[in-house]
């Protein structure tokens, strides 16, 4: 809203002034700049955001005979790269092998199926895989099946 300023003191003697001055001041901010950078950069987070995640690459080994696993389970990835970080993944999730039952004990303590599918890689030996699977029975995980591919899957 425009200010007006009343002329000070006598208006005698005074001739340079033209009566009432009207000033304005910017006392709103104009917001229509900040929506349209606001949803410029949400359009870019939106696109950019599933370009950063990144799943573990796990070779699966090949069987004749593989059924459908029915609804939502829990995945236990065992990668190749165990052998140097003896790191594995739940859901996505590195998590190291000496936390691997406590952490599995939090994530099946409200469930009623506490069935979970081992993913191993081709490349991980016997011995890891048994590593694994000690750590899952400390957890109180019994049954535990291992994920494997068709031949003709890739």
């Amino acid at each position: 809203m425009p200010k007006v300023l009343s002329p000070s003191g006598s208006s005698s003697g005074t001739r340079h002034r033209r009566g009432r001055r009207v000033t304005s001041t910017l006392s709103e901010i104009n917001v229509v700049p900040l929506v349209d950078v606001m949803l410029v950069l949400l359009i870019i987070f939106m696109v950019a955001a599933p370009m950063l995640q990144r799943g573990v690459q796990v070779n699966l080994p090949v069987a004749r005979r593989s059924a459908v696993i029915p609804g939502e389970q829990l995945f236990v990835d065992l990668p190749a790269s165990y052998r140097t970080d003896q790191r594995v993944f739940i859901d996505k999730e590195p998590v190291r092998i000496e936390f691997l039952a406590e952490r599995m004990r939090q994530l099946t303590l409200n469930r009623t199926d506490k069935r979970v599918y081992l993913r191993g890689d081709g490349a991980v030996n016997l011995q890891e895989l048994y590593e694994v699977f000690d750590r899952l029975r400390e957890a109180g995980i019994q049954d535990v099946g291992i994920i494997s591919r068709l031949p003709e899957e890739q």
